[in-house]
């Protein structure tokens, strides 16, 4: 098992920046790979972006060039540093796993926090 907690979430005005912290506990060597999504209101949940074991990073097209996924291993925390916030990154942001242990892959997800770009 592998426990997600996110903080940082907050109000900022278009233009700011603020960082998400996930706090990693649990089954941490059996993960492969995480990231963060995001659900606004009345849309789908979306990837935002991911970090795989090896360092491999993606992001969605929308963040590319504001966002940045980062992880220290030794805090046992992933990051997501987010720069030049729009009204349109608002959102519900979650902390997300997949777990591999032998062939079992398994998902986790934070509680989510909250991000509101508005002035």
């Amino acid at each position: 098992q592998v426990q997600l907690v996110e903080s940082g979430g907050g109000l900022v005005q278009p233009g700011g920046s603020l960082r998400l912290s996930c706090a990693v506990s649990g089954s941490i060597n059996s993960i492969v790979v995480m990231g963060w999504y995001r659900q606004a209101p009345g849309k789908q949940r979306e990837s935002v972006t991911t970090i795989t074991r090896g360092g491999m990073t993606n992001y969605a097209d929308s963040v590319k060039g504001r966002f940045t996924i980062s992880r220290d291993n030794a805090k046992n925390t992933m990051y997501l540093q987010m720069n030049r916030l729009k009204p349109e990154d608002t959102a519900v942001y979650f902390c997300t796993a997949v777990g591999l242990i032998g062939t079992t892959m398994t998902g986790y997800w934070g509680q989510g926090t909250q991000v509101t770009v508005s002035s």
